[in-house]
């Protein structure tokens, strides 16, 4: 737990651009909401690989989003289930299963189909909320943050001596 929040301040205070770090928050959204084994995943991950993303970032919120994504599964399965009874929807959803391709996307199940939904819905607004706290954050608070006397009482700790390996 220390070297998780350890890498997220190394994160946060490193030299990267916030707008890669918000996406790669993000893109983790997708991947960490989502059945993990999913095609839609694969080409999240090729879209990570492709575009300027801090993976540090991609990876360490993909673990907290899978962890979210056991609280957000019962919604998920809802709102999948609506999409897919929706009966404006049901010739499209039969003409896309009528295809070998649309089979192996796993559209059909209620958990990937709503968690897919929610994810693509949060994604716009985590881009933009993660990108603001980062720039407020290293403007406002990193300085403030390093003058403080707990901040200075942690440097002196084993928590902080995990961060500097870290960050090494």
């Amino acid at each position: 737990m220390l070297g998780m929040l350890a890498n997220l301040l190394k994160i946060l205070n490193s030299d990267t651009a916030p707008g890669q770090l918000s996406l790669g928050f993000a893109f983790a959204l997708v991947v960490g909401l989502t059945p993990m084994l999913s095609l839609h995943n694969l080409l999240v991950l090729f879209l990570v690989m492709v575009i300027r993303v801090n993976l540090s970032a991609f990876f360490l919120a993909t673990g907290f989003f899978t962890l979210m994504a056991y609280l957000i599964d019962p919604l998920a399965i809802q709102v999948g289930e609506a999409v897919l009874t929706e009966p404006s929807l049901q010739v499209f959803w039969t003409d896309l299963y009528q295809s070998e391709f649309w089979q192996a996307t796993r559209f059909n199940h209620t958990l990937l189909m709503g968690s897919l939904v929610i994810a693509l819905a949060a994604f716009i607004p985590v881009l933009l909320i993660s990108r603001f706290i980062i720039v407020n954050y290293r403007n406002r608070l990193m300085a403030w943050v390093e003058k403080l006397k707990i901040t200075k009482m942690i440097k002196a700790s084993k928590f902080y001596k995990v961060y500097e390996k870290l960050a090494a």
